[in-house]
């Protein structure tokens, strides 16, 4: 896949899946990978920019096999953020279908 496609979708991706529930970096990095090729090394940079923004927050969790987790959780502004995305991406994604088919993106 391109990697411009990948680093403009990466950060929705993320924010998507922290919907559904709390989950910790490499939990993140396996779900995401089912579908896009990445690196732990791609998604904790995001991680702490999204945390910087106060879209997410964190907290430790103890851990079966281990060291304790850091889980990262949506704020209510990320909540927020998130479905603003999904609906410019849905968006976007229509517009990029209609030309790609041969529209024109302004119908």
């Amino acid at each position: 896949m391109n990697i411009q496609f990948k680093k403009g979708v990466l950060e929705l991706c993320v924010l998507a899946l922290l919907t559904k529930k709390n989950r910790y970096g490499y939990d993140l990095v396996n779900e995401i990978s089912k579908n896009i090729e990445i690196s732990e090394g791609t998604i904790y940079p995001l991680l702490r920019r999204l945390k910087n923004v106060g879209w997410v927050t964190t907290y430790l969790q103890e851990s079966r096999e281990g060291a304790p987790r850091k889980y990262y959780k949506l704020t209510q502004s990320g909540q927020k953020v998130t479905e603003e995305m999904k609906a410019d991406w849905e968006d976007f994604v229509e517009k990029v279908n209609g030309l790609l088919s041969g529209g024109d993106m302004n119908e």
